[in-house]
């Protein structure tokens, strides 16, 4: 166990696919250490079949996603392939443009819902449908 602490989430490695399962392969990233790589962590398009995409031997860039706490790696060749977004910058931006005044915000739109919701089901338990009336009295 205390070999796998030398791996840390988010560190990409080269290893060889030792296994293709019907959900994913198993990567070997160093000796005596290796990890799953999920059906849906292999591509970024759909993957109906493992062995369309890796074969046995072949070597591959992974990263560590995830360690369990059995130390089982979960690795991902999709995550590895694709490029980090940069970080955001600290400073604020507007992120949503100015409000204007000739739409209502979503609060307004809601308490206007409710108003006329309430209206509408007062109405209904004033006059009550007289068919439904008659029913009743049978």
């Amino acid at each position: 166990m205390e070999a796998l602490m030398d791996f840390e989430v988010g560190e990409v490695l080269t290893g060889k696919v030792t296994g293709i399962t019907k959900f994913g392969a198993f990567v070997t990233v160093a000796p005596g250490k290796s990890g799953l790589v999920h059906i849906s962590e292999i591509s970024s398009t759909y993957v109906n079949d493992v062995h369309d995409h890796l074969t046995e031997g072949q070597e591959v860039t992974v990263k560590i996603i995830g360690v369990d706490q059995t130390g089982r790696m979960n690795l991902s060749i999709r995550a590895a392939s694709t490029p980090t977004p940069p970080e955001p910058s600290r400073r604020r931006t507007q992120s949503r443009p100015p409000e204007d005044a000739s739409e209502p915000s979503f609060e307004d739109k809601l308490k206007r819902f409710m108003q006329d919701s309430d209206n509408k089901m007062s109405g209904l338990k004033q006059h009550p449908d007289k068919r439904n009336a008659r029913r009743r009295g049978r």
